[in-house]
């Protein structure tokens, strides 16, 4: 059974070195809506098209987990996006990621924010990277993210730290030396 999903990323802010946090920096869009020039696919075999605007990915019967991955390397960020998925799909959104051998068939591994029909959307899981990076007492199951919907989706990374949030309402709040030491901001 092929599964899809439909992702639309709007912008992506690029914070500065120093803890100090301003208006002053601008959007930076990821993907234009025409096409996939600055992406690579990773991992596996699914196949990323654009139609309507959007970004959507097609897993391939008995494929690895795939990946679509900026060219650009980002750390310290503010991303925001909104995605519809298929009711069975088990996805998420990779960040400050890299892959075994800088190479397109390497693991890809390190953070990723869940895309989840199973209320766990929104917490950080670390792909290949040790499992669950959101503590378990602090991922208690909700049902902020809504099926067959459009949601939006807000992510800062910054310094150790990455906050989340599903339709504007806050999921996780995580701050993680270890991770962050080994997959750590670039850009």
């Amino acid at each position: 059974m092929s599964r899809s999903a439909i992702v639309t990323l709007i912008a992506i802010t690029i914070a500065a070195a120093s803890p100090v946090r301003s208006d002053d920096y601008g959007y930076v869009d990821l993907f234009n809506g025409k096409h996939l020039d600055g992406w690579s696919q990773r991992n596996g075999t699914a196949a990323y098209r654009v139609e309507d605007n959007a970004i959507v990915g097609k897993t391939s019967e008995g494929s690895p987990n795939s990946f679509l991955c900026s060219d650009k390397l980002y750390g310290d960020f503010e991303l925001k996006f909104e995605v519809k998925v298929d009711a069975a799909l088990n996805s998420g959104v990779q960040i400050r990621s890299q892959s075994v051998g800088d190479t397109p068939d390497g693991r890809v591994n390190g953070p990723q924010v869940e895309i989840s029909l199973d209320g766990m959307a929104g917490y950080v899981y670390g792909e290949a990277a040790g499992g669950w990076l959101t503590p378990d007492a602090d991922r208690k199951p909700h049902q902020h993210f809504n099926d067959g919907e459009w949601n939006a989706y807000h992510i800062v990374a910054y310094g150790n730290t990455i906050q989340t949030w599903i339709n504007g309402e806050p999921i996780s709040d995580l701050t993680h030396q270890e991770r962050y030491e080994s997959h750590p901001r670039r850009g």
